[in-house]
C-alpha cells in the first residue's frame, strides 16, 4: 500500500497511463516513501485486474506472486546492503541473522549496484513475458549504481527491450549520470504536507510528532526512524555542544561521537548550520524549532565569512563521508572549525 500522503502522486501518474515511458525516474527527498511507492507502482503494472484507480487488486495470480516475492516478470536490483528493505522480501534479513547467530560474517555487504547485477538482467530481457504483459525492473537507489554498472545500464536504456519498463528511484538525482537522466521520464515526488504526516506519525505512537517531523525535514519515514533512534542521547549531546557556540568542546565531541557513522553526525551538523542561517536571515529555524533561543544566540555571534567557509568545509566532507575515515579526528576537526565561525563571546 502507498502512504496516505502519496495519494496525489498516484493520481498524477494517471496522465502517463496512455503512453507509459520505458524508464521512469522517481526522485525526491529521502524518507518520504519512494521505494514503497515504486513497488506499489511495479505491482500495479503487473496486476491483471487493477482497480478503477489503477491500483493493484492484491488478489490476482500476479499480485499473489508479487507479494510472495517471486513474480517471474519482476526484478528488483538493490545493493546487497539494502536487500532487506524490499517489502515482503526477508531473505537478506534471515541470512544476516543466521550469520550473526553463528558468530561470523561471510563478507561485507556492498553498498553499490554492481555491473554483474545489471548484466544479470540480460537473461531476464531475453525471455518473453511469463504472463503475456509487461516486465518490470526496479533499481533502488539509482545513485548507488557504480560507473561500470551505469554504463551497462545506459546501453540498455538507449535500446530498451520490448515490453520492459524500468523504474529508477533516487533521493540524489544530482549524482546520476546526465545521460541516464536524459533517457528517463523524470517524476518528482512531492514532500508530504505537515498535517497528514504528523497525523500518521501520531498513529505510529511517536511522541511530539510535529517536532520530530521538523527535525527530519518534513520526511515522515525519517522522522519515524529518528523517534526510535538508539543514538538519540548522543544526538542531544551533539546539539547541546553546537548550541554552546564558541564554547563547544570539540575534543569531548570527538571522544563521545567517534563510534557513530560519519554521515549521521554530518547530517546533524548540516541541519544545525541550515537553522543558524535561517535564524540569522529569516528568524525562523526549520529543523530545530525547539532550540530557537540557542540558535538566536549563536546566530548573533556568527562571523559571516568564517561561516561561509565552514559550510564549504562540511560540504566537502559530505562528499567523502562513506570513505574509510578516522571518525574521531574528523569530528574533532569539524567541531574545532565550528567554534571558529563565531566572534568573541
Amino acid at each position: 500500500m502507498i502512504y496516505p500522503w502519496q495519494t496525489d502522486d498516484w493520481t498524477r501518474l494517471e496522465q502517463l497511463r496512455a503512453s507509459w515511458p520505458h524508464a521512469l525516474l522517481l526522485h525526491g527527498r529521502a524518507g518520504i516513501g519512494k521505494l514503497q511507492f515504486a513497488q506499489h507502482l511495479a505491482q500495479s503494472l503487473l496486476c491483471e485486474t487493477p482497480t478503477d484507480t489503477r491500483e493493484p487488486c492484491g488478489k490476482c495470480v500476479a499480485c499473489l506472486w508479487f507479494s510472495q516475492g517471486n513474480h517471474p516478470d519482476y526484478r528488483a536490483v538493490l545493493p546487497e546492503a539494502l536487500a532487506g528493505e524490499l517489502v515482503n522480501d526477508d531473505k537478506a534479513d534471515k541470512a544476516e541473522k543466521a550469520d550473526a547467530e553463528d558468530g561470523k560474517k561471510t563478507k561485507v555487504l556492498s553498498k553499490e549496484i554492481k555491473i554483474d547485477q545489471v548484466l544479470g538482467l540480460m537473461n531476464f530481457f531475453s525471455l518473453g513475458s511469463h504472463r503475456g504483459g509487461l516486465r518490470v525492473v526496479l533499481l533502488y537507489p539509482a545513485e548507488s549504481i557504480n560507473v561500470f554498472a551505469a554504463n551497462a545500464l545506459l546501453k540498455t536504456l538507449e535500446e530498451p527491450p520490448a515490453g520492459v519498463v524500468f523504474i529508477l528511484v533516487t533521493a540524489r538525482v544530482d549524482r546520476l549520470l546526465p545521460t541516464i537522466i536524459s533517457r528517463c521520464r523524470q517524476w518528482p515526488m512531492t514532500l508530504p504536507a505537515t498535517e497528514p504526516a504528523v497525523a500518521w506519525l501520531a498513529q505510529q505512537g511517536v511522541e511530539r510528532p510535529a517536532a520530530v517531523l521538523a527535525e527530519a525535514g518534513g520526511a515522515p519515514l525519517t522522522a519515524l526512524a529518528l523517534a526510535s533512534d538508539e543514538n538519540r542521547a548522543l544526538r542531544d549531546f551533539a546539539l547541546a555542544q553546537l548550541a554552546a557556540g564558541p564554547a563547544c568542546d570539540a575534543f569531548a565531541c570527538g571522544e563521545s561521537l567517534q563510534k557513530l557513522p560519519v554521515p549521521m553526525v554530518l547530517g546533524w551538523l548540516q541541519r544545525w548550520l541550515y537553522d543558524l542561517l535561517a535564524q540569522k536571515t529569516a528568524g525562523r529555524p526549520r529543523y530545530f524549532p525547539g532550540a530557537s533561543k540557542a540558535l538566536e544566540r549563536c546566530a548573533a555571534q556568527i562571523d559571516t565569512e568564517r561561516f561561509a567557509r565552514f559550510q564549504k568545509t562540511v560540504t566537502r566532507q559530505r562528499a567523502v563521508e562513506n570513505h574509510p575515515l578516522n571518525a574521531r579526528l574528523v569530528f574533532e576537526e569539524l567541531f574545532l572549525a565550528y567554534r571558529d565561525v563565531f566572534t568573541a563571546a
